[in-house]
C-alpha cells in the first residue's frame, strides 16, 4: 500500500506530512539558536540555512512540472537534513545544545531523510 505523498493524493506540499515535519525542525532551530546566535552567528546561520533548505526543497520540487524535477529537489533536501544532523551533532559536542535538545533533534532528521528516500525511490521507479 502507497503512502500519502508516494500516491500523489496531495495536492499541495503544505499538506505532506515530510514537508510539515521539516517545518517543525526550522522553528525548533530557531528557538533553540536564539540563544547560541551570541556566541557563533555563523554557526548559527549555517544551522539555520540547512533546516530552512529542507522544507524549502521540498516545496519547491513539489511546485515543479514533473516527478524527475521533485526527485531533484527530494535530494537537495536530503542532502541539507544530513547537513543539519552533521551541525547538530558538533553543536551537541561544543557543548552548545542539550542533550535532550540533541536527541530529539537527530531522531526528527533521521525520520525526515528515511522519508525522503523512500519518496525519491517511489519517484525514481515512476519516472
Amino acid at each position: 500500500m502507497e503512502h500519502g505523498i508516494w500516491n500523489m493524493e496531495y495536492k499541495r506540499f503544505e499538506e505532506t506530512e515530510i514537508w510539515q515535519l521539516s517545518k517543525e525542525i526550522i522553528v525548533e532551530i530557531y528557538k533553540l539558536t536564539n540563544e547560541m546566535n551570541k556566541k557563533d552567528a555563523i554557526f548559527v546561520d549555517q544551522m539555520r540555512r540547512a533546516a530552512l533548505s529542507v522544507s524549502n526543497n521540498i516545496a519547491e520540487g513539489y511546485e515543479r512540472n514533473s516527478k524527475k524535477e521533485l526527485a531533484h529537489f527530494l535530494n537537495i533536501a536530503k542532502g541539507s537534513i544530513g547537513e543539519l544532523r552533521s551541525l547538530l551533532m558538533v553543536s551537541q559536542e561544543l557543548g552548545l545544545i542539550e542533550a535532550t535538545d540533541f536527541k530529539h533533534l537527530i531522531l526528527k532528521c533521521e525520520i525526515i531523510s528515511r522519508q525522503l528516500k523512500g519518496f525519491i525511490r517511489f519517484l525514481e521507479k515512476k519516472t
